[in-house]
């Protein structure tokens, strides 16, 4: 995961340099602020195609595993935030295994969830084939 996250950025990067250099070339003089919007305009509507891509391919099997990946997505946000919290607040140590123990933590709970679930489809469709 260490190593996707750094080519995220590598990619980002790369996108805002050459965004600023284009930029310069035609003397639009573009700020920081004005990269952000073109580079996470660009970055996110790209994302968003993909995501639109893959979430209708899943839709037609199982809402499930789309409940996943968003759910999965929220919770490395909200995973790093926290880490990034704690190196500033001095409150726990920020540790890139802590991150990824959390991450499977909810992977863990998900599998039972399945199990579960999986358990009572099949309780299901066997009381179902008796009565009839």
């Amino acid at each position: 995961m260490k190593e996707f996250i750094l080519l995220l950025a590598e990619i980002i990067n790369t996108l805002h340099d050459l965004i600023f250099a284009i930029s310069n070339r035609a003397g639009w003089n573009l700020t920081d602020k004005d990269l952000h919007l073109w580079v996470f305009g660009i970055v996110g509507i790209l994302a968003f195609i993909v995501v639109n891509v893959v979430f209708k391919y899943l839709a037609q099997f199982s809402i499930t595993a789309i409940s996943f990946i968003y759910t999965f997505t929220v919770l490395v946000v909200i995973v790093f935030a926290i880490e990034i919290q704690q190196k500033l607040t001095g409150r726990g140590n920020m540790e890139f295994h802590d991150a990824v123990i959390s991450l499977w933590g909810f992977i863990l709970f998900f599998a039972g969830y399945l199990a579960i679930k999986g358990i009572f489809n099949l309780m299901k469709k066997l009381f179902y084939k008796k009565k009839h």
